[in-house]
């Protein structure tokens, strides 16, 4: 604590925001003064929040005293001295402090997402190897929207007029936004948030911001964080910032890419290439790990029933698990890079996956393929949107099925996590099956 009780003195801080993530990738915890912050030396949560559903509902705890204490105890919550920042935003002096979870004894509490990339990572660190990875976040802008029953209208940029049509690429169209993209740049850069290129997507509004390389940890802390920055940005320019998968019908949906590759610890050596800057059994194994396990990890990558609306053949976002070089229609891209460079690209997750998840996720698929010699499919060539092999779960309920039937990996990710994720996801589909959509109403309502 004293690390951070130094950092909140010089930069004169008076509040304090302790945050954790829940399943969905919800900052939850308290807010409190600096002085108490520092007097109490953590603070305590119900441990129930870390498996409420996307609704702020809880599941019926009965069948689940195997995953949660029946008591409704409390579970500690320890500063990450690493992973403290400003709240540029906030009327007065704030921090924001990513917080560690752990029970009473000092054990790491299984149902948080940081604490599993913490154990993901371990796996690495025992081998020597440090990954490295670099997200891409794809978010639409918006009107804001006040009845969710209404379709979302694109925001008016600076020239007073909405934009319409597709925009790939367009500098004009970003440049619609500037007042909005400087406010960003400049609060990530209050933050120390590693972010990088700014690029219009394809869909009416859609953006997409990446960021530099680095550890996986701080990397998640930092996606995690700047979706908050994103959206408060964006209201403060009287605008919403939305990161779901598909939020637009007829639009293409929102990914979070992220590259990734492997290092000895000690030399800095990419394993992924040899000597000569060929391809080494170690990529190999890492994609083949990626193609075996990732359709049962899906709900790591496609969380929410909203996920799969955004995997439609020529819609930008893969369909199978094909891998190729330098070919977007795949679910694992090789980007045409030399020795040092040589990387991964996960094109699966949704913009809507929690970061801490889905970067688990995607490194625990490559280290189990690594780990069991696995070999990887042929390079696809041409459109992969055309092959019908290695298909995806279409679903939420079917992915967590699968995710459920994965025995390698439910042990891998430790079953009372896979119990409580699954429990909370079945929670949230029952949820959205108790809607009536208005698709229904409009073609069923007199005609069946």
């Amino acid at each position: 604590m004293e690390s951070v009780i130094q950092w909140l003195k010089k930069n004169k801080i008076t509040e304090v925001e302790c945050l954790i993530s829940d399943f969905t990738g919800i900052a939850r915890g308290k807010i409190m003064p600096a002085d108490k912050f520092c007097k109490e030396q953590g603070i305590r949560l119900p441990e129930s929040v870390l498996i409420q559903t996307v609704t702020g509902d809880y599941l019926d705890e009965e069948p689940y005293y195997d995953v949660i204490d029946p008591a409704e105890v409390d579970v500690r919550l320890r500063p990450d001295e690493s992973a403290v920042y400003l709240v540029p935003w906030a009327l007065e002096p704030t921090a924001q402090i990513i917080h560690d979870v752990y029970d009473k004894k000092g054990n790491p509490i299984e149902l948080s997402p940081r604490n599993l990339l913490k154990k993901v990572l371990k796996l690495y660190y025992n081998k020597g190897w440090q990954p490295i990875v670099a997200p891409e976040l794809e978010f639409y802008l918006t009107q804001i929207n006040v009845n969710p029953d209404h379709p979302l209208q694109p925001p008016v940029g600076r020239s007073g007029r909405q934009e319409t049509g597709r925009q790939s690429y367009s500098i004009d169209a970003v440049n619609e936004f500037d007042p909005l993209f400087e406010d960003i740049y400049d609060y990530c850069e209050a933050q120390q948030l590693d972010v990088d290129t700014l690029i219009h997507e394809e869909g009416t509004a859609q953006m997409e911001i990446n960021f530099r390389h680095g550890n996986p940890l701080e990397l998640a802390d930092q996606v995690f964080l700047f979706k908050r920055t994103v959206r408060e940005v964006a209201l403060k320019h009287n605008m919403t910032a939305t990161f779901m998968a598909k939020p637009i019908s007829d639009e293409p949906g929102s990914a979070m890419h992220v590259h990734q590759s492997i290092h000895e610890q000690k030399t800095l050596r990419n394993i992924f290439t040899g000597a000569n800057g060929e391809n080494t059994d170690y990529l190999y194994g890492y994609i083949a790990g990626l193609q075996k396990y990732m359709p049962s990890a899906m709900p790591l990558f496609a969380p929410n029933v909203n996920s799969y609306r955004r995997f439609l053949p020529g819609e930008s976002a893969p369909v199978n698990v094909e891998w190729g070089v330098d070919n977007r229609t795949v679910a694992l891209r090789v980007p045409d890079s030399d020795g040092e460079s040589k990387r991964v690209e996960n094109r699966l997750p949704g913009a809507d996956a929690n970061p801490y998840l889905a970067i688990a996720g995607s490194l625990l698929c490559g280290y189990m393929g690594m780990s069991e010699g696995l070999h990887p499919t042929t390079p696809f060539e041409g459109s992969a949107y055309d092959s019908e092999s290695m298909r995806l779960p279409l679903s939420l309920e079917h992915a967590l099925i699968m995710l459920d039937d994965c025995q390698p990996l439910c042990e891998m990710l430790g079953k009372k996590f896979v119990r409580a994720y699954i429990a909370v996801k079945e929670a949230e589909s029952e949820n959205f099956k108790r809607i009536i959509s208005s698709w229904e109403r409009k073609y069923l309502l007199m005609t069946v």
